[in-house]
């Protein structure tokens, strides 16, 4: 298989991943900062579904293009 077909194939699993199970991420983020005295936050946030299907678009668009390459 082409290098680039197998890419594709990642991005489509990836997709079908958020919109079967739906993904999220942490970021942390500095609330106050007094001296030495730091407040932080860890806020979660998810990754909208229209996310998934744009991978799964592109995905698919990625692994056509891979196969239809010629060498």
């Amino acid at each position: 298989m082409r290098p680039l077909t197998i890419a594709g194939i990642l991005v489509i699993a990836f997709g079908a991943f958020v919109l079967i199970r739906g993904a999220s991420f942490t970021s942390r983020r500095d609330v106050l900062k007094v001296g030495d005295v730091q407040v932080t936050a860890d806020e979660q946030q998810s990754i909208p579904p229209w996310a998934g299907w744009l991978a799964i678009v592109a995905g698919g668009a990625i692994a056509v293009a891979g196969a239809r390459r010629r060498t």
